[in-house]
């Protein structure tokens, strides 16, 4: 029998059907879910320390306030192992449909918590409690939001099409920052702790009813359409990803320790290290973060579309590099205490964040084939969250405890860029042997991650 091999660059001015709405689905969800998350994160910098942990001083309880936020990220890879079983198994618009009412009604039921002054000890416990299911419903929607606008898209634009869904990361982290900065600007400090803080959570649930909306209308991926139709769907796709993509796993796990760090370094710890240790207002504070997550909004898209132009390794390595750069000078920046100067320096790590954060979604995507891509990305990612995301705080308040010194957070960050730069450099060959490849009728398709180029192969002849 004759194989003949096809090789296509599609034109940019091609369109998939159904790929736009795909994209804004993810983006409109993720939006939402991460803006319930960092409200979570931003509050337990503000407030949870003085209304969950009155006992404590102000060092353990920011610890402790910490340690509830970080419940989240460790319920994540459950989520992501949960969602992402029945992603592959029977499809992803439903897994994201359910993964948006659980985070919506976790995040309601936070602004409902009676204080440790109300009922005691059952207070942190409702709240860590909540926490775990707002851990659980983002641990299946970064993949799936992902999965669907990539699948959904040509193979020359799935570069940019899984980017918009990342852009809900700032897009939710300034969603959050700007409510909570309206409510804490517009209110006395005691108003704010004892009732203003619970306004934007309860927001939330109104915006919860136009990201499901949105996404109810959003056809199935059509790459798992064609999975589905031909019986080709994974029984045990977790199984599989350990058995079959080991290595896929682990690049996906390094590539996203960094940036990760990076982010919560310079977002969540931040606030905290400029309202404890510096004394400074928390409008200064809340004004950095915005400016950051602006800059971070515009970045994200282009770094995705220049990915599918470049390649997904290439930016994402300039992207390593600036923020290395960024990390350098980012607390000598911060610690001038100069609102300019601070903002400026939350803008450099978060443009270098957008500039790896652009490609990522499709490098990731990329490293599994469609019938176990949902878990493997969804694992990968959300590993790194727990070793990355869930520890940044906690290890940099730790450190400067320590050592009276940000010098060891500089490095600390240092480090797990260096550990991302080697993932990314290993990224081509883990996406040759494992993934690329999504089922079509009519034969195997793979996709060569670094042009994006389209390969077709037909058996000539073949019943």
């Amino acid at each position: 029998m004759t194989t003949v091999e096809f090789r296509r660059l599609d034109r940019p001015a091609h369109r998939a059907p159904g790929s736009g709405r795909a994209a804004f689905a993810g983006l409109v969800g993720t939006t939402l879910e991460w803006c319930d998350f960092f409200l979570y994160g931003s509050a337990a910098v503000l407030v949870f320390p003085r209304l969950f942990f009155p006992a404590f001083q102000p060092f353990t309880a920011a610890l402790l306030a910490f340690a509830t936020y970080s419940v989240g990220f460790v319920a994540r890879p459950l989520g992501g192992i949960l969602f992402g079983h029945f992603g592959d198994r029977v499809g992803r618009r439903d897994m994201l449909v359910y993964t948006l009412l659980l985070m919506g009604a976790a995040t309601v039921g936070m602004a409902l918590l009676p204080t440790h002054e109300q009922v005691g000890t059952l207070a942190p416990a409702l709240l860590v409690t909540l926490r775990l299911l707002q851990g659980l419903g983002l641990g299946g929607e970064w993949a799936g939001a992902v999965v669907m606008a990539f699948e959904s898209a040509l193979p020359g634009r799935r570069g940019l099409a899984a980017s918009w869904p990342q852009v809900g990361v700032p897009a939710g982290n300034l969603l959050a920052t700007a409510m909570l900065w309206w409510m804490s600007g517009t209110m006395s400090g005691d108003t704010f702790l004892s009732w203003g803080w619970r306004v934007p959570f309860l927001m939330s649930g109104f915006l919860l009813v136009a990201g499901l909306w949105v996404r109810v209308a959003v056809a199935e991926s059509p790459l798992f359409a064609q999975v589905e139709h031909h019986g080709a769907a994974a029984r045990s796709p977790l199984v599989e990803v350990l058995r079959r993509h080991p290595r896929g796993l682990l690049v996906a796990l390094g590539c996203r320790i960094g940036p990760d760090v990076l982010f919560y370094v310079s977002t969540l710890y931040l606030i905290t290290y400029l309202t404890t240790t510096m004394h400074l207002p928390r409008e200064v504070v809340l004004w950095a973060v915005l400016a950051g997550s602006v800059a971070e909004i515009v970045v994200i898209p282009l770094c995705g579309a220049l990915s599918d132009r470049l390649g997904r390794r290439p930016v994402y390595l300039l992207g390593v590099l600036g923020a290395l750069g960024s990390t350098a000078v980012f607390f000598r920046l911060v610690d001038t205490g100069d609102p300019v100067f601070i903002s400026a320096a939350a803008v450099g790590a978060m443009v270098s964040h957008g500039a790896m954060y652009g490609p990522q979604a499709a490098l990731i995507t990329e490293l599994f084939p469609t019938r176990v891509r949902y878990s493997g990305a969804s694992m990968g990612y959300q590993l790194a969250g727990v070793l990355g995301g869930a520890l940044a705080p906690i290890v940099a308040v730790t450190l400067v405890g320590r050592f009276g010194s940000t010098v060891p957070v500089t490095l600390y960050v240092i480090g797990a860029l260096a550990v991302s730069a080697v993932a990314v450099l290993a990224a081509g060959g883990a996406a040759r042997a494992g993934g690329g490849r999504d089922w079509r009728a009519g034969g195997r398709r793979g996709v060569d991650v670094r042009r994006g180029a389209d390969v077709r192969r037909h058996r000539v002849g073949a019943p």
